[in-house]
């Protein structure tokens, strides 16, 4: 009688993208063998909704450029995660995303803890980048053009900050995004405020201005961590 063959350990990628677990919420992306760091990368949304989201709605589209970039510009390091949330909407007090990005994050600091992770988020997706700004772990986040709302709690001290809007967005309000840029610099906060003239919400008439300065932001925040400030 032949003996069942002993089951082989999983591999990073294999939990960190496992579709179980999220209630609906998954992961997706590239996973190198020995990550340096993780970027968590947040697409938009709506106000309102419950309608499911799926991998090809353009709120999440509109992610995968900076996510290759990312990737690219990591030289193969950082694990980059796209996190598709279970619906579309942030939905008041139940904020649906945020619930989702909470259990991401949870997944990551239990597969590879202690690894730093940065936060990128647009529109939607930046609102709950800055509302997760001081969880444990996060050590950079980057908020474009980010639906700003209420009162956001300043990030853990040494975590750096991008915030990036369009000075032509109709969708949200640079302005609002500027005042957080000022309030958290004045409580001590590392932000780099960037003003992208003539863009709107969508982010596609300076796209290679974008994507380069995430990219940049990301890999000088986790690969370079001990560089002189």
């Amino acid at each position: 009688m032949s003996r069942p063959e002993p089951s082989r350990p999983r591999t990073l990628e294999a939990l960190l993208l496992a579709p179980d677990g999220g209630g609906g919420a998954r992961l997706r992306g590239f996973v190198p063998d020995r990550p340096a760091g993780v970027v968590l990368v947040l697409h938009g949304g709506r106000e309102n909704s419950r309608q499911r989201v799926t991998r090809f709605q353009l709120a999440v589209l509109r992610m995968l450029p900076f996510a290759e970039s990312i990737r690219r510009a990591g030289g193969g390091s950082l694990a980059v995660l796209r996190l598709t949330y279970r619906v579309r909407g942030w939905n008041g007090h139940s904020q649906d995303p945020v619930v989702d990005a909470r259990w991401a994050l949870e997944r990551i600091r239990r597969v590879l803890p202690g690894v730093p992770v940065a936060l990128v988020g647009h529109s939607m997706g930046g609102r709950v980048a800055l509302t997760l700004a001081a969880e444990p772990g996060v050590a950079a986040v980057a908020g474009l053009a980010p639906w700003v709302e209420g009162d956001l709690r300043p990030p853990r001290a040494g975590t750096p900050v991008l915030l990036m809007h369009g000075s032509a967005d109709r969708m949200t309000d640079p302005r609002r995004t500027a005042l957080v840029a000022h309030r958290w610099d004045e409580l001590g906060a590392d932000v780099t405020w960037v003003r992208v003239r003539g863009e709107r919400h969508a982010m596609l008439r300076r796209a290679a201005e974008w994507h380069r300065t995430v990219a940049d932001f990301v890999t000088g925040a986790l690969l370079r961590r001990d560089r002189p400030s």
